[in-house]
């Protein structure tokens, strides 16, 4: 690891991986350096970097910290590019981050070979120390809040203070439960690893991997191992196949390369003046331009540096969303010094699964700390980029999983959609060094648009100037920075009404005191509904027991009534990401009014009538088990094998085996059996509003004057989606029926 000179040289995939013994080793030798002001990576060159792409990274060790500016991990550890595979957010938890943080992880010990995880957080930790406040003042007035993507960060760091205050007593003062509290967060964030990982419990249970915690001491630059969660042995017995919850986020001259302007007491404090978004740029721009030239100026922060910002805290100019890619240290290629950059950091620099931390973070960072810059940093030769390409590339051939396994492929899934973006921009058959480089771009602009979309105080700050939020891409074979400026959407964007970002959003309840829905707005929030629900962003189901009570006091109001299959891959409220209090469920086998006519035709006219719903649909899906049973029916008929009748179930595929009939003539002889089930479901559809229509006048009436729709649709199992199919072709005839009463009420 050292060449001559005492300079050292950089960890690659070429080298063997490291154990983890070794791996701490190295850690605890790389913070000794730091302490003692005597750091070794000091240096890069060409050669190290061209070895870092060439040869690709193999991080020794992984570690999950916290984002404040004041604990630069590669600093803390002596690091040089390619040692540390680092991922980043305010408080080192994986409260929101859940999904980016374990599938990063997983990447990181999977495909690169890491055997050594460390979660290190901090004295006065803000994101902690602001929950452990939060809790204290929530339990006393038992009013609980979420305006913000911070709010709801500190809101589900409540259960890390409420053990802090569960293990030093009720009597203790608060600053004593949140310096507890920051050392339980570590290990509560351990547990979430091993608990919601099974390739990471795997690996430990194997030896192959070791986890362990750690506490960086702002005041003396040390780091205090902590070891293993002590409920190790517990969590490795687990037999929790599940995904993380959220699947079920000053320094240098204004030019040239001139000693670094820090702040008054040597390193940027709170104590120092705001810098401007044009000057935080230009700082970026000059640490870069030292970095790549191998001139760095940053230094070890003395003890007198730390003291001030222990006392004085931290006021970074800049905020970065970058990759927790190990050959990328953000500090480093900034040149940066302690106190400057806050820094997030996960595979592929997204929002995809971080979300709420990531958002919630960033407003930390620039409302309460009072940031002026952000940047979102992605890089060339991007893993996580690379793998979504190649994710998005598979299920166009039809080779991909159609859901997560684990979280890794959790998070590649949601950065697809990125690849889809960049191959769409390029055009189909691009080639795929071409399509990953692009989507770099990409990703970096998709990360911007969210932020800007989700989050109400961002806004506001870029729309009063007070904030700038820009795009970069960091390349591994020079060590520049590319800046690529403001999102082309931002102006578009600051108009979004959106305050929170999906994971935290919550739906409100309809009940009687909110009217009735026109039939074109209740289509709105139904294929609303079913979109989020496709993409994985389901926000329905945070019920409070004020809205429960409320739909029991005030009574329902649904804004449409769907008459469905009663196929249990076809759940309708999930499917629309509908809230209870929605939508006024119907369901049978086969989606049909053959032989529950009076229950179903009755019970639609009691919500059109007395809930006052103005929109109905009648919803098929594919693969039904119903039409299958249907048409093969029809088709042992066809054979002159005519079926016997002893159970309801022959009953009711014999009355729809004359839809199966009608499917197959439209489609003439040659048809095969898969080809008329098809064709089935999709007229089952219209076959059963016929039937409303012709057999209902309170309905039939309804539909005539405008003041109901009725329309179908059909469920995609596959995709999640629904195919929105319009009023059937023979309403205009039918609501001229005279006829009065379903066939068996008559």
């Amino acid at each position: 690891m050292s060449s001559p000179g005492g300079r050292r040289s950089v960890r690659t995939a070429a080298d063997p991986p490291m154990a983890p013994e070794e791996a701490l080793k190295h850690l605890k030798e790389g913070n000794m350096r730091f302490v003692k002001g005597e750091p070794q990576a000091t240096r890069t060159n060409e050669g190290m970097r061209n070895a870092l792409v060439d040869m690709g990274q193999a991080p020794h060790t992984a570690i999950v910290g916290c984002a404040d500016s004041r604990a630069p991990l590669e600093t803390i550890f002596d690091a040089m590019p390619g040692d540390v595979f680092v991922l980043r957010n305010a408080g080192n938890t994986c409260t929101h981050a859940e999904g980016s943080m374990v599938g990063s992880l997983e990447f990181c010990t999977g495909k690169l070979g890491a055997r050594m995880i460390l979660v290190m957080g901090h004295t006065k930790c803000g994101a902690v120390y602001g929950a452990t406040h939060a809790y204290l003042e929530a339990r006393k007035s038992d009013v609980v809040s979420v305006n913000s993507a911070l709010e709801g960060l500190l809101l589900d760091l409540a259960p890390v203070a409420e053990r802090a205050l569960s293990d030093m007593g009720s009597s203790s003062d608060a600053e004593s439960v949140a310096a507890h509290a920051v050392k339980v967060n570590v290990f509560h964030t351990i547990d979430f690893l091993l608990r919601y990982s099974e390739s990471i419990r795997d690996k430990v249970r194997s030896g192959q991997v070791e986890i362990q915690g750690g506490l960086y001491h702002l005041d003396t630059g040390t780091v205090e191992f902590m070891g293993r969660s002590p409920r190790q042995t517990e969590l490795l017995s687990s037999t929790h196949r599940g995904l993380p919850p959220s699947m079920t986020r000053e320094g240098g001259r204004t030019s040239g390369y001139g000693p670094a302007a820090r702040g008054m007491h040597g390193v940027r404090t709170a104590a120092d003046s705001a810098v401007a978004a044009d000057e935080a740029l230009k700082m970026l721009q000059a640490g870069n331009e030292r970095f790549a030239v191998g001139a760095p100026l940053a230094k070890n922060a003395t003890a007198k540096m730390r003291e001030a910002l222990v006392s004085h805290g931290q006021a970074p100019h800049t905020a970065i969303l970058g990759c927790a890619d190990s050959r990328v240290p953000v500090d480093t290629v900034f040149d940066a010094m302690p106190g400057d950059l806050f820094v997030l950091r996960n595979a592929g620099n997204t929002c995809t699964h971080a979300e709420g931390s990531m958002v919630g973070s960033l407003e930390f960072c620039c409302g309460k700390l009072g940031s002026k810059l952000i940047l979102v940093l992605g890089h060339t030769q991007c893993g996580a980029i690379a793998g979504a390409t190649k994710t998005h590339l598979a299920s166009k051939e039809g080779d991909a999983s159609k859901n997560a396994g684990c979280a890794l492929e959790g998070l590649l899934m949601g950065l697809s959609r990125v690849a889809k973006q960049a191959e769409k921009e390029l055009g189909v058959g691009a080639e795929t060094d071409k399509l990953i480089a692009h989507a770099v771009k990409v990703n970096v602009f998709t990360s911007i648009d969210f932020l800007l979309k989700y989050s109400e105080p961002l806004r506001q700050l870029v729309k009063s100037g007070n904030l700038e939020i820009q795009g970069g891409v960091y390349h591994l074979e020079t060590g520049r920075v590319e800046f690529m400026g403001r999102s082309p959407c931002q102006a578009q964007l600051l108009a979004s009404d959106s305050s929170l970002p999906p994971s935290l959003q919550a739906l409100p309840i309809r009940t009687t005191t909110d009217g009735p829905m026109p039939p074109k707005e209740a289509m709105k929030l139904l294929k609303e509904g079913n979109d989020r629900f496709a993409v994985g962003a389901a926000i329905a189901g945070k019920i409070s027991s004020d809205m429960r009570k409320a739909l029991v006091k005030e009574g329902q109001a649904p804004h449409t009534a769907i008459i469905g299959c009663a196929d249990s891959r076809a759940p309708l409220e999930t499917v629309f990401d509908a809230m209870p209090g929605d939508i006024f469920v119907l369901r049978n086998a086969g989606n049909t009014c053959s032989h529950s006519e009076g229950s179903m035709v009755g019970s639609l006219e009691f919500c059109l009538g007395a809930l006052n719903t103005k929109m109905v649909m009648v919803l098929g899906h594919t693969a039904c088990g119903a039409i299958k049973g249907a048409t093969a029916t029809y088709m042992q008929c066809k054979a002159g094998r005519i079926p016997q009748v002893t159970r309801a179930l022959d009953a009711l595929l014999v009355g729809l085996s004359n839809v199966a009939k009608k499917a197959s003539a439209e489609l003439g002889e040659r048809a095969t059996e898969q080809q008329i089930v098809a064709r089935t479901i999709k007229l089952n559809v219209f076959h059963t509003i016929d039937f409303l229509l012709q057999y209902s006048s309170v309905i039939r009436e309804k539909v005539a004057t405008g003041e109901v729709e009725i329309q179908g649709g059909i469920y995609d199992l596959e995709t999640g989606r629904v195919e929105f199919l319009g009023k059937s072709p023979n309403q205009a005839a039918l609501v001229r029926s005279g006829a009065a009463m379903p066939p068996s009420l008559a």
